[in-house]
């Protein structure tokens, strides 16, 4: 037992708590998609119901892995690299839009990696990209952040650029992007007075981008559907609402759900109205406050940084995860209009768990450089620490 111990305080660095919640969060996600994709796996590969279940453990074992390897690098190294990560999105965003993108439920947000056969969707990127890079701007410029033209002007610009291509393909993604960058913002020291002009921008941008974009119907007649009483439930939320209710306080118990048959994408956008007809109230009580959990962790981190970027850093991708879980969980229960988004952590998916994978793992990666003893020096937060021996050479 003791080697096991060793092994692990030496290469699972950062948070404890934090790696428990994801490793537990893992172990739930197999079990619930596992019961999830029987329908599917019956109508796709003729009752093979452990291919799901194996290509998904897969799928995030290999997320674990980036996870790790995201925070075993300097949490600064990300400020860098963060710029290139969005030149880079900027060219496949547009490409998977107008030119080769795979088209999934009338929209095109994926594109196709040849000889493995993966879809992958560049605004997984493009957020992760946009919330580092934000945080390395408004980090490097704590002293001038009340600049409009050295501070706030590249900020709306990239934020503006970023989510409004977005927004062309996927609403819902753009628009908790934008707000987790104002989050940022807010964080980052912003004055409110540039926040609303942001607003505002952000609005107009927005609006052209929707309006002239592939989902601008679908977002108008699932708002229409959420606030218009007089109209029937959607067929997603009637059966979700079912599930929910079925499931009591205890639930049905793992594997005995019978709306996982019926509910489109059980095993992705309603995976909570799984969980609770399963696992009851007391089971989507539990998934509600691991996330809470771990956004503790995450914001904790934030206040034990030492350094704008990686507070900043910490914050804007814990809220990231965090604000796409409660507005799953809220479209669930009928809190909100249906929005196509997954539950992260829990949901099949494909590459959106190695990039959630990534955003832990740079999480962990601030914890990890604030837990371990940090040299005196009077090095900027945002660039890799130099050994004491050398700091003053």
């Amino acid at each position: 037992m003791e080697p096991v111990k060793l092994w692990l305080q030496r290469n699972l660095k950062g948070d404890p708590v934090l790696w428990g919640i994801v490793l537990l969060f893992s172990f739930i996600s197999i079990a619930v998609v596992y019961s999830a994709t029987g329908t599917l796996a019956y109508k796709k590969m003729g009752g093979n119901t452990e291919y799901f279940l194996f290509k998904h453990t897969g799928l995030i074992l290999v997320g674990l892995v980036f996870m790790w390897g995201a925070h075993r690098i300097d949490y600064r190294y990300y400020s860098r690299l963060s710029l290139y990560a969005l030149l880079l999105s900027v060219p496949l965003l547009l490409f998977t839009f107008f030119f080769g993108g795979t088209t999934l439920n009338d929209a095109s947000r994926w594109l196709t990696i040849p000889i493995i056969n993966q879809t992958f969707q560049p605004s997984d990127l493009a957020k992760l990209a946009l919330i580092a890079h934000l945080a390395s701007m408004l980090s490097r410029r704590q002293q001038h952040v009340q600049d409009f033209k050295t501070t706030l002007l590249p900020v709306m610009l990239w934020v503006g650029l970023i989510c409004g291509i977005i927004i062309m393909s996927n609403a819902s993604t753009a628009l908790l992007l934008f707000v987790t960058c104002l989050l940022l913002m807010f964080i980052g020291r912003v004055p409110l007075k540039q926040m609303v002009v942001m607003v505002a921008i952000g609005l107009v941008v927005g609006g052209v981008g929707l309006a002239s974009g592939q989902r601008y119907k679908t977002v108008v007649s699932r708002i229409s559907s959420f606030t218009d009483k007089s109209k029937p439930v959607p067929f997603q939320l009637e059966h979700s609402y079912i599930a929910i209710a079925t499931g009591g306080l205890t639930g049905k118990g793992p594997g005995k759900s019978t709306e996982r048959n019926i509910l489109p994408h059980p095993y992705s956008d309603f995976i909570y109205a799984v969980i609770i007809e399963e696992y009851g109230m007391t089971g989507g009580a539990f998934v509600l406050f691991l996330y809470l959990a771990f956004l503790y962790r995450g914001l904790k981190t934030v206040m034990n940084s030492a350094g704008a970027f990686g507070g900043l850093l910490s914050a804007g991708l814990s809220f990231s995860l965090v604000l796409q879980a409660m507005v799953n969980m809220g479209v669930a229960v009928g809190l909100g209009p249906i929005t196509g988004l997954p539950l992260p952590l829990l949901s099949m998916g494909g590459t959106s768990l190695i990039f959630t994978g990534i955003s832990i793992g740079i999480i962990l990666s601030v914890s990890r450089g604030e837990m371990e003893v940090r040299p005196m020096t009077d090095q900027p937060s945002d660039t890799p620490r130099i050994p004491k021996k050398t700091a003053y050479a």
